[in-house]
């Protein structure tokens, strides 16, 4: 039923990024539906600039964390990816059930396309997560929290984006006086 997919995707707004909470120690961090916000702005706007199919970078921005909503969030520390990903691909299975079929089979083909992150979008989207993250962390610092614990994020957003866009967007946010003195 429609209102159980919508009840899912709400869900999402009390379901806090749990990263921030147990390496950084912030009580109230942001939403998972607060991140899938903002990367899905960035989407649109890089996407576009970039050329690429928009609609699904947006669409696979917003789903991305879906499975979370009935999952949780767990940091890389915590399971393998492996288990990971047969655990949020079962849980998107029974939230899109929710759906009329042929939206079911296209939103559950681009969740495949992000997890496989093959494609430009779906590499793309993958990047942005990471980007999305640093600027959140630049945040965080900017707000006071513990500067030797927010690098971390930085140094996994240095390490994964690839994209030009993305990197120089990253350096601008990295290359100022939160990692003065510090090496990413």
């Amino acid at each position: 039923m429609l209102e159980d997919f919508f009840e899912q995707a709400i869900g999402l707004k009390s379901i806090h990024r749990k990263g921030w909470t147990t390496k950084v120690g912030i009580k109230e961090p942001e939403s998972v539906a607060d991140h899938s916000y903002s990367m899905t702005v960035m989407s649109l706007v890089l996407a576009e600039l970039q050329t690429l199919d928009v609609q699904k970078v947006a669409t696979m921005s917003l789903i991305h964390d879906l499975a979370e909503s009935l999952v949780g969030d767990y940091t890389p520390d915590e399971i393998s990816l492996k288990q990971k990903m047969n655990l949020e691909n079962n849980a998107m299975k029974e939230i899109l059930s929710d759906l009329p079929a042929t939206l079911a089979k296209k939103y559950e083909k681009i969740w495949n396309e992000y997890q496989s992150a093959k494609t430009k979008e779906a590499k793309l989207v993958h990047e942005i997560d990471k980007l999305e993250m640093a600027f959140q962390a630049r945040k965080y610092f900017e707000e006071g929290y513990d500067k030797s614990k927010i690098v971390e994020f930085l140094k996994t957003a240095d390490k994964e984006i690839k994209n030009e866009y993305l990197r120089k967007i990253l350096n601008k946010i990295i290359r100022n006086d939160l990692l003065t003195n510090t090496n990413v």
